[in-house]
């Protein structure tokens, strides 16, 4: 089994510590920043995803996985040097205004995050201005809103109206999720698009920047 390989089966069995040595090993070797991240730790979480989809792996496998990721990002990340031309976008998320929970919004941004987006997590309650001006300072892709609530959803729309009336709405397209959530509703509010959980929110965000 190649290191690659190696490093693939750790995150995909949610081992960080092995995950943590193999991707150590490769970096003191020196190797490839670009394979260790796409061929690595990309590669193993889209299978991640894939195998969700497919009912194979449930939310805690999924979570595992992507701390496993997440641990051997801390030893690469100081090496990118703030290099962004290899994401494939960035993505401003967070729990909308008078919703406190996290634990959807934080699958969904590890998986992004695994994906190899860029994500601003702006964590939870987060007001319309907030979304407007993290999307402007980093230049967003996508903003990504996020509620448990049926009685907080009217801050989606409020979110959406708010970047129009920043003109930023026309650069940044619109993602929503969360139990209450519906596809109609975010054809009524006109978010661009709906993902009814974590797996399906990574392929949603790649059709949004027409990737695959």
């Amino acid at each position: 089994m190649t290191d690659l390989e190696e490093l693939r089966a750790a995150v995909l069995q949610g081992d960080a510590d092995a995950a943590v040595s193999v991707a150590r090993n490769m970096l003191d070797a020196g190797g490839d920043l670009a394979k260790i991240v796409n061929r690595g730790l990309i590669a193993a979480m889209d299978e991640v995803g894939e195998r969700y989809s497919r009912g194979l792996f449930f939310v805690p496998q999924m979570l595992r996985s992507a701390k496993a990721m997440q641990a051997c990002m801390g030893l690469i990340q100081p090496l990118l040097k703030g290099d962004e031309t290899s994401s494939r976008g960035k993505v401003v998320i967070g729990t909308v205004k008078g919703d406190l929970h996290d634990i959807g919004k934080n699958l969904v941004a590890m998986m992004m995050e695994g994906a190899g987006f860029l994500v601003a997590d702006l964590g939870v309650d987060v007001p319309p201005d907030r979304f407007v001006l993290k999307s402007q300072e980093i230049q967003a892709d996508i903003v990504a809103l996020s509620a448990l609530l049926s009685t907080t959803m009217p801050s989606m729309p409020e979110t959406i109206r708010a970047l129009e009336e920043a003109g930023v709405r026309g650069r940044v397209k619109v993602m929503i999720g969360g139990a209450p959530v519906t596809e109609a509703f975010a054809k009524k509010i006109g978010a661009d698009s709906y993902a009814p959980d974590a797996g399906s929110a990574v392929q949603r965000a790649r059709e949004l920047l027409g990737g695959s």
